[in-house]
């Protein structure tokens, strides 16, 4: 006679995360999402928004630049514009780069974060 094993007790739900948790996953979202562009982002809101809605909503900020930014780069790439789409690609790389840098820093000192220009893709 075969016995079977019991079921497996039920998934719990996600634990939130600690407030240090929370300030580090939300910065590191502005942070490498200017240096990795819109995948580091969507991995962060992804993974964590079920479990920090401060995480949710840096993510989703960062996020929302990052496909902006992402539709210059093509834009600049598609458009025969010469030596002016590579500054304009130049150029929205480096404000990507300073303003993940400096939204960052707001999060870790608790502070409101924000970029020149926005759009509410992802809500």
């Amino acid at each position: 006679m075969s016995q079977t094993p019991p079921p497996p007790p039920p998934a719990s739900a996600p634990q939130p995360l600690s407030d240090s948790d929370t300030r580090q996953w939300a910065g590191l979202s502005h942070l490498l999402g200017g240096i990795l562009g819109f995948l580091a982002p969507l991995v962060i809101w992804l993974v964590f928004r079920e479990r920090s809605a401060y995480v949710a909503e840096e993510s989703k900020k960062a996020l929302n630049f990052q496909l902006l930014a992402l539709i210059v780069y093509v834009v600049a790439a598609v458009l025969p514009l010469g030596f002016l789409g590579t500054l304009v690609t130049f150029g929205v790389w480096v404000v990507s780069v300073v303003f993940g840098i400096i939204n960052y820093q707001k999060v870790q000192r608790a502070e409101a974060t924000e970029y020149p220009v926005t759009v509410s893709w992802v809500r």
